[in-house]
């Protein structure tokens, strides 16, 4: 699958991209929910740390879903860095995966794309910048000098918008910031700015906005100093090769009935989704050009 004009090649950070060695060393043990040898070949189904990870509700709805409308029995497998759950997805121990845009587009060629979530009535969502209540700031220059919190190296709105944002004014995270972290999590990125941990902080904008109806204590102790435009939603994604394959394609139709079944509109619910579509590989072209940008700026 192509996104854009070029092949992104090489990595932002020595760390982000890792080889194929590095990949399949690091595909080892995962969390599962649900039996199944691998010989009997159930559909593996991934997840990244998104901010209702630890909601067993919306897990075992989830898992009974797939597993009825797919017509297979059907494994998550959680992890908890996108790294971690990007490297099984490449290395096979994955059929698919819900993953972050930005290594969909460092991962162009070897990844493909399934459907898209539609939030609020868009296959899209933006990067929030997150400061204290009682704050005033309004772009990221008023935070210049902060402890400022990360979700994931591998995280677009959680890290890569921010890194953007500073190299268009010449900058990067550990020279405009005093110090920065990651708390592997968007929700422990708000908790982290909500409880002082970090001046301020690089989140969803989904996970906030969902995070105000579900916990809107913790969400009222923080505020958003500023909002990125609008870029393709985290996606579901399968590798290249597995793309054409009968079981893709039943989760594909499985995701976007969602909303007509009593047990998908369930999880639709608890994840405050619209349902998912099939999507075009165009929605992230604007993270592809931030790809693009970091690199050019070293």
């Amino acid at each position: 699958m192509v996104v854009g004009a070029s092949r992104l090649t090489g990595s932002i950070d020595q760390r982000w991209k890792p080889s194929r060695r590095a990949l399949l060393a690091g595909a080892t043990a995962s969390v599962v929910l649900s039996g199944g040898a691998r010989a009997g070949q159930p559909f593996r189904f991934g997840s990244t740390p998104v901010f209702l990870t630890s909601d067993l509700q919306l897990l075992e709805a989830l898992q009974h879903y797939l597993t009825i409308a797919m017509g297979v029995e059907v494994q998550l497998v959680l992890k908890r860095t996108y790294q971690e759950i990007t490297s099984q997805l490449l290395s096979g121990l994955l059929d698919a995966a819900w993953i972050c845009g930005f290594p969909f587009v460092a991962y162009r060629r070897e990844l493909d794309l399934v459907a898209v979530p539609i939030w609020r009535g868009k296959p899209s969502y933006q990067s929030y910048l997150l400061v204290s209540a009682d704050r005033e700031a309004a772009d990221i220059a008023d935070l210049r000098g902060d402890i400022h919190a990360f979700s994931d190296p591998d995280s677009n709105s959680g890290y890569l918008v921010t890194r953007a944002l500073l190299a268009e004014r010449a900058s990067k995270p550990q020279d405009f910031f005093k110090r920065t972290f990651f708390t592997y999590g968007h929700r422990n990125v708000v908790r982290a700015v909500a409880a002082g941990l970090a001046q301020s902080g690089s989140v969803d904008g989904y996970v906030w906005e969902v995070l105000t109806e579900t916990e809107p204590e913790l969400t009222r102790q923080t505020k958003v100093a500023w909002r990125s435009d609008w870029m393709g939603f985290p996606p579901i994604a399968t590798s290249a090769g597995n793309a054409a394959s009968e079981a893709i394609g039943r989760l594909r139709r499985a995701l976007i009935d969602m909303p007509t079944e009593q047990t998908g509109r369930s999880v639709l619910s608890l994840l405050r989704l619209d349902g998912f579509a099939t999507g075009d590989p165009a929605l992230f072209d604007g993270i592809a050009s931030r790809v693009e940008l970091v690199r050019a700026f070293g």
